[in-house]
């Protein structure tokens, strides 16, 4: 044999493994070694999808799907045609029962080109915040609802009482907007009336990779990720744009794109500080498996991951139907009901509460001492976080304890026009996101 031939017979041979291997990935290995996620824990995030489901529903007395909001809790509703070309449709919903504030926002609409807007507008490694590189078109969108639903949720705040929590969910393009908004307003505190960090809280489900990681890590206390088995988007680094763009011809840039990061070495990815991840801590609904026929009973995996984060793409029939709100919303609820049938109590007994909300900052810590650790580029060390804070808050307010200011965010992203009304600058595209 000819060493030419002999070198083809390698090259075949080491593609055929790798096409082995990532046929045979599945979005089970992502998170095979955490910890399973208790039913109280994970109580919120089926209401959360409900409530990003009523902002895609035309009419909340007669909904398409079940099930819905209640009409008269829904504050406020905003279409597109009152968006301004800013962001997607988004509404304010009072949850009485438990207790809570809730911003929802949709996902991308296909139809829409001012959804295309904000995804074009990446700014990739060139908008900061908070000492971290973040999706400049998403934080436009959510300094935009915040200019516009500031008052109104302070004044919400107010009237419902200190008990109630102030919580952004979003779904795909909208999950972005809800997990950085979550960010900018946990620095704002004092503008919301002092609300305690613990009453804080953002919900991305399906989301968008959007903020840098030492940001994903720092604010893991604040900010879930929900992903369903294969989801596609939470996993690839390729812009959003072009995700969307090629919807039509998504396998083959999923395969590149899967291609093109088996040759980036996982300490390439850590060190980039421009690279964006899934932000906060994520959970993980598990259903299918390797070689097992049609949909297991779900399971839900949490953890804090630093390294590989959702880096490895899922070459499978499922990436873009495992991305549907409806079908995580249903996934989501069969978990919980499984969770809660298995024995453990919804609610749990003060003292086992308390033990948990110490496990989950002490895993916070631990991955804030790993990335640290890893010499991830701006990672915040424990001692700066301060991880006690979320429980010392439940007693007392806090002033704003981060560095991102919002009236800056507004003043850099925002001038007044004429008519006193706030419109987005064109020329923010200087360094450090000025």
């Amino acid at each position: 044999m000819s060493v030419a031939g002999g070198l083809e017979c390698v090259v075949c041979v080491g593609c055929s493994r790798w096409a082995w291997k990532r046929l045979n990935y599945v979005g089970t290995y992502d998170s095979e070694s955490w910890p399973l996620s208790s039913a109280a824990e994970f109580a919120p995030i089926p209401r959360a999808c409900r409530a990003i489901l009523g902002v895609y529903a035309d009419d909340l007395a007669d909904p398409s799907f079940a099930p819905s909001l209640d009409p008269s809790s829904i504050v406020k509703r905003v279409p597109y045609a009152d968006t301004h070309r800013r962001c997607p449709p988004y509404l304010i919903y009072a949850d009485r029962p438990h207790k809570e504030l809730v911003l929802a926002i949709r996902g991308l609409s296909l139809t829409r080109n001012s959804d295309y807007m904000v995804l074009l507008d990446d700014g990739l490694g060139m908008q900061v915040l908070d000492g971290g590189f973040v999706h400049r078109g998403l934080l436009r969108a959510a300094t935009w609802i915040l200019d516009q639903e500031a008052d109104t949720l302070r004044r919400l705040l107010q009237e419902l009482g200190p008990d109630y929590k102030l919580v952004f969910a979003g779904h795909s393009l909208g999950s972005g907007i809800a997990a950085l908004m979550t960010v900018i307003v946990v620095n704002n505190r004092d503008q919301f009336g002092g609300i305690p960090r613990s009453h804080i809280h953002g919900y991305a489900v399906a989301p968008a990779r959007c903020m840098s990681l030492n940001l994903a890590i720092k604010y893991a206390d604040v900010v879930t990720s929900v992903i369903l088995q294969d989801d596609f988007l939470p996993r690839t680094t390729t812009p959003l744009q072009y995700i969307f763009g090629s919807i039509f011809c998504l396998p083959c840039l999923l395969f590149f794109a899967c291609l093109r990061d088996t040759f980036i070495s996982e300490k390439k990815k850590l060190s980039d500080p421009r690279r964006l991840y899934t932000p906060g801590r994520i959970y993980h609904i598990v259903e299918r498996k390797l070689c097992r026929c049609g949909r297991l009973p779900p399971e839900v995996r949490t953890a804090i991951p630093v390294e590989g984060r959702f880096e490895h793409l899922v070459l499978s029939c499922n990436t873009t139907s495992d991305h549907a709100i409806l079908w995580i919303e249903r996934e989501a609820q069969k978990a919980a009901d499984l969770m809660q049938e298995s024995g453990e109590p919804t609610s749990p007994p003060q003292k086992q509460k308390m033990e948990r909300i110490h496990s989950l900052e002490q895993e916070h810590r631990i991955a804030l001492e790993r990335a640290e650790t890893l010499k991830i580029p701006h990672a915040v060390a424990p001692t700066e976080e301060s991880s006690t804070e979320s429980i010392a808050s439940d007693n007392k307010s806090s002033n704003s304890g981060g560095k991102t200011k919002w009236d800056e965010l507004t003043e850099n992203l925002f001038t007044k026009s004429a008519s006193g009304s706030l419109v987005l600058k064109k020329d923010i595209l200087a360094k450090n996101g000025d």
